[in-house]
Formats: C-alpha cells, sequence, structure tokens
C-alpha cells in the first residue's frame, strides 16, 4: 500500500465534529494524531453512515472511524488490538411524556428514533415489539422527540448530552438511567494487501498515545471527563449492561 489511506467517518460529537471546514473530536484527533506519527497521510470523507458503510463495501475507501465489531463484517475488516473509544447506548424521553424502561418490553407499541445504518443491539435491532424510526441526522432525531413525533430516541451517552447542551433542549429532554448495551468503536481497516501490518502498528501507537498526558488532555477538552472518571463510569454503565444484554455486548455495532 502507498502512504496514503483514505478513511470515511460520519460526524457525531465528542468523537467527530465538522465545523465551518474543520475537523475536530475526541476519535478525530487522536486518529490524526496516531497516523502522523506512524508516517501515513489520510483523506478524511465525512458522510451519512449508510454511505460510509457503502463506500466500504465497494472498495471506495481503506477504512473506517468509530466502527465496531460485527461478525457480518469480519471478511471485509481488521481490527486493531486497541478500541478508540466506548460508547453506551441510552434512551431519551421528552420530559412531558414519560417512557420508563428498564427492559426491551417497555418499548412495547412504541416509535423509538434510530439513526439509519446503526446497529445497537440483535434483540432491539430485530424485535417486533415496537418501531424504530430512522431520521437523517442526530438533530433531527431530538427535534423529532422534542414535538412528539416520536416516543423515545436511542444514542449514545455522550453525543446525547453534548446535542442537549447545543440544542437548549435540557428543559425538554431527559436521558434514561438504564443503559441498554455498552462496546467499543475502532479505527477498522479493509482486508487489502499491507493492511495487517498497518493494523498492528495503528493499535500499537494507539495504546502508547493513550497512556500519555496529551490523550488525558483531549479526553477532558472534548468530553469534560478524566481517565479515571471515565473508567469508573464505563465499569458502573458495564454492569448495569451486563444484567441485560450479556450476549448483545460482543456484537452491537454501527
Amino acid at each position: 500500500m502507498g502512504e496514503k489511506i483514505r478513511i470515511v467517518t460520519e460526524p457525531w460529537a465528542p468523537y467527530v465534529m465538522v465545523e465551518n471546514g474543520k475537523a475536530s473530536g475526541l476519535d478525530y484527533d487522536t486518529t490524526a494524531i496516531v497516523f502522523e506519527r506512524l508516517g501515513i497521510e489520510v483523506q478524511w470523507q465525512f458522510l451519512p453512515w449508510k454511505r460510509c458503510l457503502m463506500m466500504l463495501q465497494q472498495g471506495e475507501a481503506d477504512g473506517a472511524l468509530d466502527i465496531s465489531k460485527a461478525t457480518e463484517r469480519d471478511d471485509l475488516l481488521l481490527y486493531p488490538s486497541e478500541p478508540m473509544s466506548d460508547v453506551n447506548w441510552v434512551l431519551f424521553q421528552a420530559d412531558a411524556r414519560p417512557h420508563p424502561f428498564h427492559t426491551l418490553e417497555d418499548l412495547r407499541g412504541l416509535t423509538v428514533g434510530v439513526s439509519p445504518g446503526y446497529l445497537y443491539t440483535p434483540e432491539f435491532d430485530h424485535s417486533t415489539a415496537f418501531i424504530r424510526e430512522p431520521a437523517p441526522s442526530h438533530e433531527a432525531n431530538f427535534g423529532k422527540l422534542s414535538r412528539g413525533r416520536i416516543d423515545l430516541l436511542v444514542t449514545d451517552r455522550r453525543l446525547g448530552q453534548q446535542l442537549l447542551d447545543h440544542l437548549k433542549l435540557h428543559d425538554q429532554i431527559s436521558q434514561l438511567p438504564t443503559v441498554m448495551s455498552t462496546r467499543e468503536q475502532y479505527l477498522a481497516l479493509r482486508r487489502n494487501a499491507g493492511m495487517d501490518l498497518l493494523v498492528q502498528r495503528f493499535g500499537a501507537e494507539l495504546k502508547r498515545f493513550k497512556g500519555e498526558p496529551a490523550y488525558a488532555q483531549l479526553l477532558v477538552h472534548y468530553t469534560g471527563e478524566t481517565l479515571h472518571t471515565s473508567k469508573n463510569a464505563h465499569t458502573a454503565q458495564a454492569s448495569i449492561s451486563a444484567e441485560k444484554t450479556v450476549e448483545q455486548h460482543e456484537h452491537s455495532a454501527l
């Protein structure tokens, strides 16, 4: 392979953001730093997630940022040993129309806002007890929830909280406490000739960087969390999730 690779991803704060043509975010900055250390030039494309997946399948991209492991992609992608970050799928409700959630049975008869191309857990994705309604953007999902067009929406905890800040919806919408599932997301590369070594080098350099003060500073900057509190939060939320979604943990994916 050459010294330039094509990476696709979908903007979703705080992991990847694009404002005024400038990209940033916890996972974007981390990936850019690691590839720079490896001497690899990256050509980035920021697209809706379904388009990202299509480009991977058609060989129009060399890899994707913030994708999680899924058995149906084992023949297509290689994953580093070190994940980029953890995602916690949670539900958000309109305070004027509360819908308590503890198990999937609590969603029976409801309409839940989702993101096109995302996979959450096999049980959630294939359930016929409720309706999954996609929206063109994360912002649109929150707009539909505030207007009563959907009953709940599912998204990442960090993304949801940042959107509540951005859209000034904290007085209308709140996060439900139960974590539906927790998963790790990766920078994955296509199984092309020469990619095996790069995946190994990327994973090793990523692990090294995540042990440095510079990564801790990125985490605080983009999430307000320290490495200590982030690990504690993940442990607590994972324990909630594990009781209800043990077998889902390995397979939920974007």
